[in-house]
């Protein structure tokens, strides 16, 4: 494709972008400079529930393309475009999330991945018949978008078709998939119904558009249902120009374009309003493709420099604060460090204090989580778990976990001393590096020895009792059913009887036998639990005397290693001077050089706004 000016002012824009290390501007940039070289003219349809907005596509068609009614929402974004023959197809995937900018500042809405809206051509296509494509997919979930291909005369010359789902006050998966396609809009359609006066949420939603996309229209649909409905279109004319907003107002009526359609009659078209739509995407659109790139790429530049410029000035802003009143109290703070140098020392102390206080609370904490986690396991494992039977294999598990957990606390211990220990060491003297050496200060983990885990009493269930219970259940069931069975004028003892008294037997052998495995697995739980508060009590007192420990020999180093930084800082106090002119000399270069690259940055904006001038006009090419 010849180049042209618009797409040298992208390019630019992609290459600033690319300088600034701005990554995600550059991919964006370059998706979106691809479709704007490319043959196609996409043209988005917004709007909120129930506002027309799939029933405008199918009236733009002559046909009913995308399923429309009062149970119906759309969920996905439907692509139609030419075809020489009907085609549809449900692309699988998830559209990427949108974080929107917020309200007043032109932001891209370039946030997050970018999703592409490839041809009919896809690799992962589900082909499915046109009349059902769009009902299917918003039925179905992990759908991505529905594509549609129609052989029509107002799609053939490359113009784009794409239904959104419907956006709201809210913002969800819908809304996101609908926003997520205004990164591919050459043009957009904000449909709203003519029933009522355009929205403070409508307007901010258009002038959101126009930010990305300087060209869009409103199309107020439903003007088959309201008498009144010039008075709402020329009030929303008006509202659009006090706000600035450069969108032509269309009013329609859908039902009236799809009747005219079924019974060809060119009058009620007309009466329908979409005559002029259509002529509008055919002369003001794709009569203007390269004026509707133009205005798209220099919207996009212009945006991209407002995401590139900011930091630039805030660094500026931080360069040029530096100056020399700032190098002069720079000097003088130099000087009084070294007076400071005895108050420090006391400051160094008191770090050190705070910061054991927290490691013996952390370590503490740390200790008691993972013996409650243990316990928690515990306590699982007897629930079903029999203690007669299975206390062995419990006692070597908990002895095994209580020592991991003593490991694992007394490693953490040393790991903080030992982070604690070079933290004084840059704070005291950051040019010495060595001032203390963690391997000589700490001492070896702490080691506690773990008590003997006792079994607790188990109580036995003997086969005497369970004489003794199955006789006493039977001795119900047999006397129940036997009392039962004499009204029937059976003996008081006869089959029915015996087997009752059997059964009866048997059910309060089981629910003794029950109920005593889950005295026998409490008993267990209160003897685990017994243990592991004496390993707590038992360990907890080790660790804090090694705490103890180290702080006191961590605090005599902090004394000693203070008397030795007075001569050092001395000597650092005579070199700030030459630190200081250094530094000034390396700000003086980088503030030429940022003012350097906000010049460029500033010559691209105003190319960008010459190409996407925000003025009111009837048409593209004016």
């Amino acid at each position: 494709m010849k180049a042209t000016p618009w797409l040298d002012v992208l390019d630019e824009a992609i290459r600033s972008c690319a300088a600034h290390d701005r990554n995600d501007l550059v991919q964006r940039l370059q998706v979106r400079r691809a479709e704007l070289a490319g043959p196609k003219v996409r043209v988005v349809i917004l709007g909120g529930p129930g506002q027309g907005k799939s029933q405008l596509l199918n009236g733009l068609l002559g046909a009913d393309v995308c399923a429309v009614g009062d149970d119906t929402t759309t969920t996905v974004p439907a692509v139609v475009e030419y075809a020489s023959a009907p085609v549809a197809a449900i692309v699988p995937g998830v559209q990427a999330p949108l974080v929107e900018a917020p309200r007043g500042e032109d932001s891209l809405v370039l946030e997050g991945p970018v999703p592409s809206l490839p041809a009919l051509a896809s690799a992962d296509r589900q082909s499915v018949s046109v009349d059902s494509a769009t009902a299917t997919a918003n039925r179905r979930g992990g759908v991505a978008r529905v594509e549609i291909g129609l052989p029509r005369k107002l799609l053939e010359t490359g113009l784009t078709l794409i239904d959104t789902p419907p956006y709201g006050a809210e913002p969800g998966e819908h809304a996101h998939a609908a926003l997520a396609t205004l990164p591919h809009a050459d043009a957009v359609l904000l449909t709203t119904d003519v029933t009522r006066d355009l929205s403070p949420a409508e307007l901010d939603v258009l002038e959101r558009v126009l930010a990305l996309c300087p060209t869009a229209a409103v199309v107020l649909t439903k003007t088959d249902l309201v008498p009144g409905w010039q008075r709402v279109v020329d009030r929303s004319r008006a509202l659009l120009e006090r706000q600035g907003l450069p969108a032509t107002v269309f009013p329609v009526s859908s039902a009236l374009r799809l009747l005219a359609a079924r019974t060809n009659d060119s009058r009620l078209n007309e009466e329908s309003g979409f005559p002029a739509l259509i002529s509008y995407l055919h002369r003001e659109l794709m009569g203007n493709v390269d004026v509707l790139r133009r205005r798209c790429a220099g919207a996009l530049a212009g945006l991209a420099v407002d995401q590139v410029v900011p930091p630039l000035r805030e660094r500026l802003a931080e360069l040029q604060q530096g100056g020399d009143a700032e190098l002069a109290a720079r000097y003088r703070a130099a000087g009084r460090q070294l007076e400071q140098l005895q108050r420090e020392a006391s400051r160094w102390q008191t770090m050190l204090s705070d910061e054991v206080a927290d490691l013996t609370a952390d370590l503490d904490y740390d200790l008691r989580d993972r013996t409650r986690r243990i316990l928690r396991e515990a306590d699982e494992y007897f629930e079903t778990a029999d203690p007669a039977k299975d206390w062995p294999t419990f006692e070597e598990w908990l002895r095994d976990n209580l020592t991991a957990a003593a490991e694992a606390n007394s490693r953490w211990l040393l790991d903080r001393f030992e982070w604690l220990t070079r933290k004084l060491a840059d704070v005291i003297a950051s040019h010495r590096p060595d001032a203390f050496a963690p391997d000589e200060v700490l001492p070896g983990m702490p080691a506690e020895e773990l008590g003997e885990l006792r079994m607790p009493n188990i109580e036995k269930f003997t086969l005497g009792q369970k004489l003794f219970v199955g006789m006493r259940g039977s001795y119900s069931g047999l006397l129940m059913f036997g009392l039962a069975t004499t009204l029937a004028g059976m003996d008081l003892i006869n089959p029915i009887s015996l087997g009752a008294g059997v059964a009866f037997g048997a059910k309060s052998v089981f629910e003794e036998r029950g109920t005593r495995l889950k005295r026998r697995q409490a008993t267990a739980r209160s003897a685990a639990h017994r243990y592991v508060d004496d390993f707590f009590l038992a360990y907890g007192k080790e660790s804090k005397d090694t705490v103890r420990l180290i702080h006191r020999e961590l605090r005599d180093r902090c004394i000693a290693v203070a008397q030795e930084l007075r001569t050092e800082l001395s000597d650092a106090a005579q070199r700030v001077k030459q630190v200081i002119d250094a530094e000034a000399a390396e700000r003086g270069t980088a503030m030429r050089d940022v003012t350097r690259r906000i010049g460029e940055l500033e010559l691209l904006r105003r190319r960008a706004e010459a190409l996407a001038p925000r003025t009111v006009v009837r048409g593209l090419t004016a």
